[in-house]
């Protein structure tokens, strides 16, 4: 998604000029901090964590590329695969990447940059490589439409123990959360229902044990609990500010919140869940010290709240803007 990429980044750098030195990824131990080193990973716009390859994320790029998806290393930073997907269309907006229950990866053509001008968008679907090569595998495509009519999306999320698949619409005032059929199937529309309110939203990701739900803007993060396909309590998550806030994901064990961004050589940063205890879920309102702008790396500066932070931010930018300005007119 490339609207409001300069507005985010100009924030990101202003606060960020200080924080720790950019993501160095870690040899010893996967699902740290690290950055994209593939020169082909130009737009990273969606994550999902591997349950098969322990330390590896899948993720894919915005428009302009083709059916594409790569296979990131987070102990190097390095592309291990790149899966090319036959069998479906030209992939018109890729923005989002989920892993499901059934061992499949589903890739999210979702993004309608003219909000709601496509009357309908589509899912892509195939089994995730059991061997980390360069490969082309047959897709299966699944056509989608919006109950209540057509509309941009960048969130698309697995359930991972029902394998219902969910969209979330990005709107400046507000978008919904969809719940798509029990079944996806081809050959006619897959139909997506409204059950839900949600803020802006650039990507979202379940807990692995299905219990929450993160949904990410460009400057926050929020959680919900999330049961009987249906939102909960809210409240607000620690996510890092980055040049062009795109994508989240659970780590596979479920400590860690892994956050995305767009670019060349683009971080992704962890920031580590805090422990509940007992039998309840780690929840993602906090951190511990190896989290995002910490000792341990992080090229991105920890943020809690809603998008107010955002709107602050850019108040401040405006102002500088405007000071500086008025300095070289005087």
């Amino acid at each position: 998604m490339r609207s409001y990429r300069l507005t985010a980044f100009g924030a990101a750098a202003l606060l960020s000029f200080a924080a720790a030195a950019p993501a160095v990824a870690d040899d010893s131990e996967p699902d740290r901090s690290f950055t994209i080193e593939d020169p082909q990973i130009t737009e990273s716009s969606g994550l999902a964590a591997s349950r098969a390859h322990p330390g590896i994320y899948w993720t894919h790029n915005d428009s302009d590329d083709g059916p594409y998806v790569f296979a990131v290393d987070s102990r190097t930073g390095k592309t291990v695969a790149r899966i090319t997907m036959k069998g479906v269309g030209a992939p018109r907006d890729v923005e989002a990447i989920s892993l499901g229950p059934d061992g499949n990866l589903y890739v999210g053509d979702i993004g309608d940059n003219l909000n709601g001008s496509w009357d309908h968008v589509w899912i892509y679907r195939f089994p995730e490589p059991k061997e980390l090569r360069d490969a082309t595998v047959r897709a299966t495509q699944f056509d989608v439409k919006y109950a209540d009519g057509a509309r941009n999306a960048e969130a698309l999320m697995v359930h991972p123990k029902t394998g219902r698949v969910y969209i979330a619409s990005k709107n400046e005032e507000g978008g919904g959360l969809y719940e798509g059929p029990a079944k996806l199937t081809t050959g006619g529309d897959n139909v997506f229902r409204r059950v839900g309110d949600v803020p802006w939203v650039t990507d979202g990701a379940f807990s692995p044990d299905g219990r929450e739900l993160v949904l990410r803007s460009y400057f926050s993060a929020r959680g919900y609990a999330f049961a009987d396909g249906r939102l909960g309590k809210d409240y607000p998550v620690e996510s890092p500010l980055l040049g062009q806030s795109e994508s989240v994901t659970y780590t596979a064990d479920g400590s860690a919140l892994m956050y995305g961004s767009e670019g060349e050589q683009s971080d992704v940063v962890r920031v580590d869940l805090k422990s509940a205890g007992g039998d309840g879920p780690a929840r993602a309102g906090g951190t511990s010290p190896s989290s995002a702008g910490s000792a341990a790396g992080g090229g991105g500066v920890p943020v809690k709240g809603t998008t107010l932070t955002g709107i602050a931010v850019l108040a401040g930018i405006g102002l500088l803007l405007f000071l500086g300005r008025r300095r070289r007119q005087g």
